[in-house]
């Protein structure tokens, strides 16, 4: 049976230590935790004293002892993290506490407001370290630069007795979505997150309400969730490049960015606005200007073609509201902008296909805006999107490309943990790729990997890793509406004299 009086005062020393509460903040504190775990009494004990960077090892602990003692109704990951995150709930000030803490710090610097923000989330378990340190990260060098690749293990596994369970629950439609404001504090329920532990930041753009988060599976340093107050659907348009940069004003040691509006290019939730940011520097920023432009009416404003994959025009200038009408003009172009000897058509009857995926962030003293052109049109030949992952690249991907691929991170399915140690095992002799029914779409690839390194002295797990990097680089060229050969470049600037 688990010590269950050492593991509350292990937890209550571990949120003293991160700074979550105070010793004051102790008897409160380990009164809330009784009341959760049914539990009429606290012994108290003594404890040697950690340093932890979560708090997950004795959270699994405490969950032990709920699942013995008959509190947890079942013992899987839905019920534990519904469970965990109340208890994580009682560590969490209430938001007006939060709000005063943010912006006393952000009279200081913005960066030390996000700073403290980003060490709170993290240390309250919103942020589930544990689980975002199990995702495999690794860097592929391409002619395009640095690509960074990750399979994602952080996100649970669905978990069956929830989903039996939800079939029975009301319907609810409180909070609307996962992005909402309403989740702030929110009990949660099998079919919804907890949310306990969530604190967000109202912050104002363009003279509306926005809410400034971190995504619970950080995928980069500080990855960001910028939300609109009110659920209102995704819309690229000149009010999108004027928050962005406002944003960036604001919060001039980030970047933040939109996924496109339109289905197939778009990110997984459109029905809500809302923008990615962060602290990291993704391979695209650094990307060289393949070529210098001049846009006429904008010649103040620095232009190019971004030598990269996928079609990026940049921007570069010190005035933001120059800035904006130009990325908008771009848009409004592109919006009824065809080329069909590129594949590019603007509509089908009345169906838009064109949009953008904007970019903007502040550097080397001047604010800068990547816009990157997107069509969403399928054809019989690649029913998925013809500016999308080709059908012969399904095997490492075949999710939409948003905003966080776009720029150079490929966020790549668990199932490739297994295939790529099964192919491994296959290149080195010891398995037969015959034998794997779930390993067929990839023995294209596995001939083309093994006719390239053999009899050469590899370690093909370095191998598989590299030549999954180089997929990546043929998906976000694949994704691209100009291709980077003559005739696409050629196109481009077909383009570029329509603006």
């Amino acid at each position: 049976m688990v010590d269950i009086n050492r593991e509350i005062r292990r937890l209550v020393d571990y949120g003293i230590e991160k700074k979550l509460i105070c010793k004051e903040d102790e008897v409160y504190v380990i009164n809330s935790l009784l009341e959760i775990l049914q539990l009429d009494e606290f012994i108290d004990v003594e404890t040697s004293r950690e340093e932890l960077s979560h708090p997950q090892f004795i959270l699994d602990n405490i969950l032990e002892f709920a699942h013995q003692t008959g509190i947890l109704e079942e013992n899987t990951v839905t019920y534990r993290d519904l469970l965990d995150t109340k208890l994580m709930g009682c560590f969490v000030n209430r938001p007006s506490e939060v709000l005063v803490r943010f912006f006393n710090d952000y009279k200081v610097s913005a960066k030390l407001a996000t700073d403290n923000y980003y060490k709170m989330s993290m240390a309250s378990n919103y942020i589930r370290k544990e689980r975002t340190d199990r995702n495999l990260s690794w860097k592929t060098n391409t002619e395009y630069g640095e690509l960074d690749i990750t399979i994602n293990l952080s996100k649970p596994e669905k978990d069956p007795k929830a989903i039996a369970a939800a079939r029975n629950l009301k319907f609810s439609s409180y909070p609307k979505c996962l992005l909402c404001s309403e989740n702030e504090g929110y009990a949660g329920r099998v079919n919804h997150p907890a949310r306990q532990n969530l604190r967000v930041i109202p912050i104002e753009l363009c003279k509306e309400k926005w809410f400034l988060q971190f995504s619970p599976y950080v995928y980069y340093n500080e990855h960001s969730i910028i939300f609109k107050g009110k659920h209102e659907p995704m819309k690229i348009g000149e009010a999108t490049f004027d928050r962005l940069l406002e944003f960036v004003y604001k919060f001039p040691h980030y970047f933040i960015g939109s996924n496109a509006d339109l289905p197939i290019v778009g990110g997984s939730i459109l029905s809500h606005d809302h923008f990615q940011g962060g602290s990291y520097n993704f391979a695209m920023e650094s990307a060289p200007i393949k070529k210098r432009i001049v846009i006429r009416g904008y010649e103040e404003v620095e232009a190019g073609i971004v030598k990269w994959p996928m079609s990026v025009i940049r921007l570069r200038s010190i005035d933001i509201s120059m800035l904006s009408r130009l990325s908008n003009h771009i848009l409004e172009v592109w919006k009824n902008y065809s080329d069909e000897s590129v594949d590019i058509i603007s509509h089908t009857d009345s169906e838009p296909h064109n949009t953008v995926t904007p970019i903007a962030r502040f550097k080397n003293n001047k604010y800068e805006m990547d816009i990157v052109l997107r069509n969403n049109r399928t054809s019989e030949e690649h029913p998925l999107g013809i500016f999308h992952p080709h059908s012969d690249l399904h095997h490492i991907k075949k999710e939409n490309i948003g905003l966080i691929e776009v720029m150079g991170l490929a966020v790549l399915p668990a199932r490739l943990i297994e295939e790529l140690n099964t192919l491994k095992e296959c290149l080195i002799g010891k398995e037969n790729i015959e034998k794997y029914e779930e390993l067929q779409p990839f023995v294209n690839w596995y001939n083309y990997i093994k006719d390239k390194y053999m009899g050469l002295p590899v370690d093909y797990q370095e191998v598989l890793r590299q030549e999954t990097g180089k997929v990546f680089e043929r998906i976000l060229s694949d994704a691209g509406v100009f291709k980077q050969d003559s005739r696409g470049l050629n196109a481009f600037e077909d383009f570029i004299n329509k603006i």
